[in-house]
């Protein structure tokens, strides 16, 4: 299966489609610029979403679940949030179709007295939504998530990265004061780093977006940005503290303590089906998928070797006896007995899928009371005895995790460079790539003209204070460095 999937070095785009082809994550539907997702990648997004809800949840949150369907003039209210997600809007126009000579058309008796949006993000029905939940302070804070679809017109597409239609999950929360709603957006995105660096081991940069790049509609956009194999960043999550802007726009105020009535703070935050493209571009190799362990939907597969029926039942059992030791550990295990497949087939179809830890048990291991124990990560190979093999195999899969996140980390520092020159950001950004260190002088119009030039962004103003300097290109006063770099 490997040899389907295209070197790195030879073209970095193709081999990301190939490796979410021969891992089985997703393909593309009929519906253009929309996937359909595979058992394997709704695996991988089942676990995690899983950690996440858990991490919602330990944080105070509760899940609810508001419509797809969002009245036209609800984006109209919020004068910037309907600026940034016009031109990526869905419009339901009529209601029904009806049978037209052995076809369908759409009935012009059905036209809505009001288009209604398919749902690209859900502040403006959710702020609706509050407005009636929140009359006095006791009713704050309100701490809600999502877990949902989300349809942004996109015209060029890409499995994972940038799909039109994609699944996620967005946090609205409504705050009392300025203070606790920036407490709120500065803590999920922790939550964000945390899951992005412990559970994807993928480690991550946070920061705050310019103003240009922030949310529509939002004062600050919180992000946590990740460097995958190419040099290239990728945005893993935002957070966003929106002010009083969407309370203003659908009027939701509460009566507080001393009976004044005060305008309502918000926040939301989200991640994506995008984390599945960042997972990947940040492990995988010329094999093929390469999970962390705990985000693996099989962290281990046992792959049984015979000839005939006899060696076949003696395998089968020895594997099956492991299996449940295993499960009884809390670890997901496959035992792949399929026999319309040989065992090389087996491997290479496990390897490419990412599988964390494979066993192959043969006669002779059952004779001798051993396995053969593969890493997916470096492929090391070792023969081990069954005896103590449970909690070998468990402290094995957190050493892998760690070693994946120590190498993601190693390569991200070999490719982050300090430039003090636009000549020298140009050369460094072409020949290196990666996250660059650079001052700017905080204006649009240098930003803009960076971007046009070198299609390099400002990924994020980092947290804390910074050394002063002069803006690479204006030669202006700069209160410290920003990070920029080419993106997906």
């Amino acid at each position: 299966m490997a040899q389907k999937i295209t070197k790195r070095e030879q073209d970095y785009s193709q081999w990301y489609l190939d490796v979410v082809r021969e891992a089985k994550l997703a393909e593309h539907s009929p519906v253009r610029g929309t996937m359909v997702i595979r058992p394997t990648g709704m695996g991988l997004w089942e676990n995690m979403r899983n950690a996440l809800d858990t991490m919602f949840k330990e944080t105070g949150h509760e899940n609810a679940y508001f419509p797809i369907f969002i009245p036209k003039s609800f984006l109209s209210k919020e004068a910037q949030h309907v600026e940034g997600f016009a031109k990526e809007c869905a419009v339901v126009t009529h209601s029904r179709l009806k049978a037209v000579d052995g076809g369908v058309e759409v009935d012009p008796d059905s036209r809505l007295e009001e288009e209604l949006i398919v749902r690209p993000t859900s502040e403006t029905i959710i702020w609706d939504t509050y407005r009636n939940w929140i009359q006095s302070y006791r009713d704050l804070p309100i701490l809600i998530n999502q877990w949902a679809n989300v349809v942004r017109w996109e015209m060029r597409t890409r499995l994972f990265l940038r799909t039109m239609e994609f699944l996620w999950q967005e946090g609205h929360t409504a705050h009392a004061t300025r203070k606790e709603a920036v407490a709120e957006t500065k803590q999920m995105l922790e939550v964000y780093r945390t899951f992005a660096e412990e559970y994807m081991a993928m480690p991550v940069l946070t920061g705050v977006k310019t103003e240009s790049e922030r949310f529509a509609g939002a004062e600050d956009t919180y992000c946590i940005e990740a460097l995958m194999q190419d040099g290239k960043a990728l945005q893993a999550g935002t957070s966003h503290f929106l002010g009083q802007n969407f309370a203003k726009a659908f009027d939701v105020t509460f009566q507080d303590s001393d009976g004044e009535h005060k305008l309502v703070w918000a926040t939301s935050w989200g991640v994506s089906t995008r984390l599945i493209g960042g997972l990947i571009m940040t492990h995988s190799d010329d094999s093929g998928l390469v999970i962390p362990p705990k985000l693996a939907p099989t962290q281990i597969v046992i792959v049984p070797i015979y000839r005939n029926d006899e060696q076949r039942a003696t395998v089968l059992e020895y594997g099956s006896a492991l299996m449940d030791e295993l499960k009884a550990e809390g670890i997901r295990v496959k035992l792949d007995d399929r026999d319309n497949y040989k065992p090389g087939f087996k491997f290479a179809e496990h390897e490419a899928q990412g599988v964390p830890l494979r066993i192959a048990v043969g006669p002779r291991d059952v004779e001798n009371n051993n396995v053969e124990l593969a890493r997916r990560d470096t492929f090391e190979k070792n023969i081990e005895s069954r005896e103590g093999l449970v909690p070998k195999v468990k402290s094995l899969l957190e050493i892998i995790q760690d070693d994946l996140y120590k190498t993601a980390l190693k390569r991200r520092e070999e490719l982050t460079s300090i430039v003090d020159s636009y000549e020298e950001f140009k050369k460094v950004l072409d020949d290196k790539g990666g996250f660059i260190y650079a001052h700017w002088d905080g204006t649009a119009e240098t930003e803009e003209l960076i971007k046009n030039e070198t299609k390099a962004t400002i990924r994020l103003i980092p947290f804390g204070d910074g050394e002063e300097g002069t803006c690479m290109v204006t030669g202006k006063p700069s209160k410290k460095r920003v990070v920029f770099a080419r993106s997906y």
